[in-house]
């Protein structure tokens, strides 16, 4: 399995013991913000931010870096970013800004180009003349962790583009930028392109013609066009009726596991790949959900099983919608799995999948140190260590992450949830 690094790879196996006791949650943009950062881009800081010193986390309350302490203008990195899978998370092309420097060719200038939309055809046949005479073009793709809005290509579909315009040229490269889905004003391609080596940067869709906009724009009335030509006022709008109330049958897929299998991982890789093929994907990661829906919720067992009903109940919403919800708590019990099996069984295709990744596996990955400090006794019902994990008699597929890549268990729940679902699940074959 591969994880991006845009962060120094030299970072201790441990966290650092004088983290500021001041912290920041750091919300999908904000994340975006921090990782151009460390990855050797302009820092923007989040508004709000503490004046002081303090610790940046995800919504799992992993720390991640630390600013605000003196002479420092960047954040400092204590840990990596969590890692995923897709196109846009390769680390052959999520690379730090020092390491697309050190790797162009000496003596080579390279203009920077934007890849924020697909081009058309026209900006494809001026593309040469965009950058002139450079001797290299770095192909920049935005990528954000928050999914596309509705209609709009995201980051794995840039890449794809991106890597298509690159076919061919000597000195063109491909370079996944992250970028917040809404980005602060102070944040400018122009800086980012200097940061990375380049004498010039170019965003390639600013030149796209109102025309072309006006076209695509237009499509969309095409077959409600037919049927007003079809039919008479009434009838016409019954039939727009129906096809907006007809929806394919929803989906749950429900990972369980000790902290720490790797099944946040597979779950965000899963979400990402069906999201990308335009599919209606809600994530449910378990420490996400603690973090928001079921906030005050303690570890005993009663609140452990109200937690992972809670889940179901919401992804079995998602399903009756005809989305697709992908969950990942621990899940301990096998009374709380059953429960959810029931309501996501109700609303559409249910998939129970068990990663299996070994204990001491699972221990070995800690980014948090739980582990070490459950085995403390410093922490009470910690599930594996002072509280049980009921492994699934019932689960419909088993992956264990220390055997099978992330790319290889998203296929296999893929497949899975093909044989589940077959025609009616709405997923593609």
């Amino acid at each position: 399995m591969t994880e991006p690094t845009p962060v120094p790879s030299d970072l201790p196996a441990e966290l650092p013991s004088d983290l500021p006791s001041v912290t920041r949650v750091l919300s999908p943009d904000e994340l975006d913000l921090l990782e151009l950062a460390l990855a050797g881009g302009p820092w923007v800081p989040p508004a709000g931010l503490p004046a002081g010193p303090a610790t940046l986390t995800d919504a799992e309350n992993t720390p991640l870096a630390v600013v605000g302490e003196p002479g420092d203008e960047a954040p400092r990195a204590v840990r990596p970013f969590a890692r995923a899978a897709g196109p846009h998370w390769d680390p052959a092309l999520r690379r730090t800004a020092r390491a697309v420097r050190d790797d162009m060719p000496t003596g080579l200038a390279p203009v920077a180009v934007v890849v924020t939309e697909p081009p058309t055809r026209s900006e494809v046949e001026a593309l040469p003349g965009l950058v002139g005479d450079a001797g290299a073009v770095l192909l920049l793709v935005p990528a954000a962790r928050r999914s596309p809005a509705a209609g709009q290509v995201g980051a794995p579909g840039l890449v794809r583009v991106a890597r298509d315009l690159a076919d061919g040229s000597r000195h063109a490269s491909v370079v996944v930028v992250p970028w917040p889905a809404d980005a602060p004003d102070a944040l400018r391609w122009t800086d980012v392109g200097t940061r990375y080596g380049a004498v010039r940067t170019e965003v390639l869709v600013a030149h796209r013609s109102p025309a072309a906009r006006d076209a695509v724009a237009g499509l969309g009335t095409l077959w409600s066009d037919a049927v007003a030509g079809l039919y008479p006022e009434v009838p016409a709008a019954e039939v727009v009726r129906a096809a907006g109330t007809a929806r394919p049958r929803g989906a749950v897929v429900f990972f369980t596991g000790l902290s720490g299998s790797g099944k946040s991982t597979v779950a965000r890789a899963l979400a990402a790949e069906l999201d990308d093929e335009g599919l209606h994907t809600t994530l449910l990661d378990g420490d996400e959900v603690r973090h928001h829906l079921s906030k005050g919720l303690g570890f005993d067992k009663a609140s452990r099983e109200l937690n992972v009903e809670r889940i179901g109940y919401v992804a079995s919403l998602v399903s009756s919608h005809g989305g697709v919800a992908v969950a990942a708590p621990i899940a301990p019990f096998a009374s709380g799995r059953a429960r959810v099996r029931e309501l996501a069984e109700a609303a559409g295709t249910f998939l129970l999948v068990h990663v299996s990744t070994p204990l001491e596996v699972c221990e070995a990955r800690d980014r948090k140190g739980l582990y070490a400090r459950a085995r403390r006794g410093e922490i009470p019902d910690f599930t594996g260590i002072s509280s049980p994990y009921e492994a699934p008699t019932d689960a419909d597929l088993v992956i264990d992450t220390a055997r099978v890549s992330v790319e290889d268990a998203v296929a296999r729940v893929r497949a899975a949830l093909d044989a589940a679902g077959g025609d009616r699940s709405g997923l593609p074959r």
